[in-house]
This record gives structure tokens, C-alpha cells and sequence, in this order.
């Protein structure tokens, strides 16, 4: 308490040395909120890529998720036989495995006819395949041929489609040059592989791919029985199912996909080394401002040394004047990051949030 009191009383030497020059000070604080702000949209932009990336495998309504044996990840799964979630009935514990099937397609705009990538899935509209309320809700508009469920906030001008479908009109389109009818609204948003989602029944998706037979699958989604252990499930799963799938638990499916994007693409490094370069430009721009400092007041540190202080007294005031240019050039470069991220998130429709921990500076966080 005593020292916290006497640091309190003490003159605020720091705030005195850099406010003296007003000039300076704009400088170096614009330098450091530079460097926040570059920090703060990288880590916007890698947490954008995670969260998109791990959004619909979180969204699968599955305790199990059984892959072909050479998936890359979600949005690029190769088939297995569908026979393989017949067998996979078979072991203890196991209540209901289903299909589900995936592709990244190119599809026309309803009204530009501008071509574009969306991801498709094709499910079944008897199940509930998926955990979003906006899709359970719509399974019924999916069961006649041909129809459709709109991602909303797919990338790009959509509004008048939107609007549309809201009215109870049905817009048509192309996919694999077969038309369509968009029948409904979903919210899921775009990725760094798409441009947004569209929903099918599985009858729908293997009519819009000829040439994909429906014994080929891209994903099994098991469900399992109450009070089962899915992680002793999986592995009796994995050493009684041949080599040519692999298979998950939901959570070791999410880390699948989260460790694709981190490790295995160039982007998330290029992210994840634009933070660091963030920072090694924000300490080299505070510590030059430091250095100018000491050097202008070098006559004024001596006097104190002559005086009696020690080394503890003048490193206090070089600290105290690091901590004054971090806190008062991070509080804009805040706001400067979250109005970037609203921009960004309205013309790209990807998830860029500003979330608590990263604005508190833990940013190692995943997500």
C-alpha cells in the first residue's frame, strides 16, 4: 500500500517529458495506433478465416462425422461408399447414420447472371442434419424437385433477390445448367473458399450432378445412442471400418478444419505473420520515440542522478512513458478497427467481429 501510494503522489515525470512537445507526442501516438491498427485487422482477418472455415462443421448436427480417408477439409471432402454408414450401424452405440453431400459449384446470379462459387449441400429433409434454427425451420420448401435455400448474406448485391424471395415471389437460376427456384432464406455468410451456401435436398443434389452416384457420400453424420462415450465409439469405429475413411468426433472435425486453415494454406500464415509484423513494427516505433526522448532530456536525467536517484527512478519514467503511448494510441485505433471491420464485414459478408478478447490483447486465442 505504501508503494502504491507513493506512486500515486509521485510527479507524473513521463506524461510532463512527452507532453511538452505537443507535435511529437500526435506523432508518435498516430505511429503507435498505426501499429494497432494493423495488428488489430490482421487478427480480424485470420479470426474471419477461422470462424468461416469452422462454421458449418460446428453447424453439423452429429456426435460422429465419418470422412473419406483423403479429405482436405470440409468444402473439399472426397467420397467413401455409402455402405460404410450401414456398417458403421453395427457397432455398440451407434443409433442413426445418415449421408450428406457436398460440392463447391458454380451457379448464375438470378438477375446479372454473373457466375459465381457457392458451396452446396445436399441433405436429407427428413432429418435434421444440421443445428441452425434458419434451416430446421425451412426443411419443408427443399422437399419438392429443384428447390433451394438462399444463403442471405452471400457475398455481393443480393438485395433484390432477397427481397423477392420475402415477397413470396421465387426467383430461378442455374446450376450445372439445370434450373433451380430459390425457395427460402438462410443466414450462414460467406468464406474464404465460396461465396456463400446453398441447400438442397439430397434428391435435388445428385439431380444436379449426374455423374455423382448416391452411393458416393461425402460425409456421414452418426448419432449416437443416450449416455454413449463418443470418443470410445470412434475409435472401436475407426479399427472396424476399412482404411478408406477416417473418422472423427464433432470436436476433433471442428480442430480438423481449424488446423487446415492455420497450418496447410498459405493465407493463414500470411495472417498470422502480419500480426507479428504488426507488433515488431509497433515496438520498434515506441522504442524510437523512447530513445528521442532519453536523448532530449539526457541533461535532465543526469541532474536527478546527481541528485541521488537511482537507476529504478529513471527506468520508472521510461516505463511510464511506454505505458502512456500504448494505452492512449490503442483506445483510437479501437474505434478506427472496429469501423474497418464493419466496413470489411459489409462488402465481403465475412464473419469480422471485434470480440472482447481480442481487444483485450489475448490474441493467441482460436476463436
Amino acid at each position: 500500500m505504501n508503494l502504491l501510494r507513493s506512486f500515486v503522489r509521485r510527479t507524473p515525470l513521463g506524461w510532463l517529458q512527452l507532453s511538452k512537445e505537443k507535435s511529437r507526442l500526435l506523432v508518435a501516438l498516430s505511429g503507435v495506433a498505426f501499429a494497432d491498427i494493423l495488428m488489430l485487422m490482421q487478427l480480424g482477418f485470420q479470426g474471419a478465416l477461422f470462424e468461416s472455415g469452422v462454421q458449418m462443421p460446428k453447424s453439423l448436427n452429429a456426435d460422429i462425422i465419418i470422412t473419406g480417408s483423403e479429405i482436405i477439409n470440409f468444402n473439399n471432402a472426397d467420397t467413401f461408399p455409402r455402405g460404410r454408414l450401414y456398417q458403421a450401424l453395427d457397432v455398440p452405440g451407434v443409433e442413426q447414420a445418415s449421408p450428406l453431400y457436398l460440392s463447391l459449384t458454380r451457379w448464375k446470379h438470378p438477375i446479372t447472371l454473373e457466375k459465381g462459387t457457392v458451396l452446396l449441400l445436399g441433405l436429407d429433409p427428413n432429418l435434421e442434419q444440421l443445428t441452425r434454427p434458419d434451416v430446421k425451420a425451412q426443411l419443408d420448401k427443399i422437399r419438392l424437385p429443384d428447390r433451394i435455400l438462399f444463403d442471405q448474406n452471400m457475398r455481393g448485391d443480393f438485395d433484390a433477390v432477397i427481397a423477392k424471395i420475402q415477397q413470396g415471389t421465387v426467383p430461378t437460376t442455374e446450376i450445372n445448367e439445370r434450373q433451380v427456384r430459390l425457395n427460402g432464406l438462410i443466414s450462414v455468410g460467406s468464406s474464404f473458399a465460396s461465396d456463400g451456401l446453398l441447400l438442397a435436398s439430397d434428391q435435388t443434389f445428385l439431380r444436379l450432378f449426374p455423374d455423382r452416384a448416391s452411393t458416393k457420400v461425402n460425409l456421414g453424420l452418426l448419432q449416437l445412442a443416450p449416455g454413449a462415450n463418443a470418443d470410445q465409439v470412434a475409435r472401436r469405429l475407426d479399427s472396424y471400418l476399412p482404411d478408406d475413411v477416417q473418422v472423427f468426433t464433432r470436436q476433433q472435425f471442428v480442430e480438423f478444419e481449424y488446423g487446415y486453415w492455420k497450418n496447410n494454406t498459405a493465407i493463414g500464415f500470411i495472417f498470422t505473420l502480419g500480426v507479428a509484423m504488426g507488433f515488431v513494427v509497433g515496438v520498434i516505433i515506441v522504442y524510437q520515440v523512447l530513445a528521442t526522448d532519453v536523448n532530449s532530456h539526457l541533461e535532465e536525467y543526469a541532474t536527478f542522478r546527481a541528485m541521488g536517484y537511482g537507476h529504478q527512478f529513471l527506468l520508472g519514467i521510461v516505463l511510464e512513458e511506454a505505458v502512456i503511448l500504448a494505452v492512449v494510441g490503442f483506445l483510437p485505433s479501437l474505434g478506427i478497427a472496429v469501423g474497418l471491420y464493419h466496413l470489411t464485414r459489409g462488402a465481403t459478408s465475412l464473419p469480422v467481429f471485434m470480440t472482447l478478447a481480442r481487444a483485450g490483447g489475448f490474441w493467441w486465442r482460436r476463436w
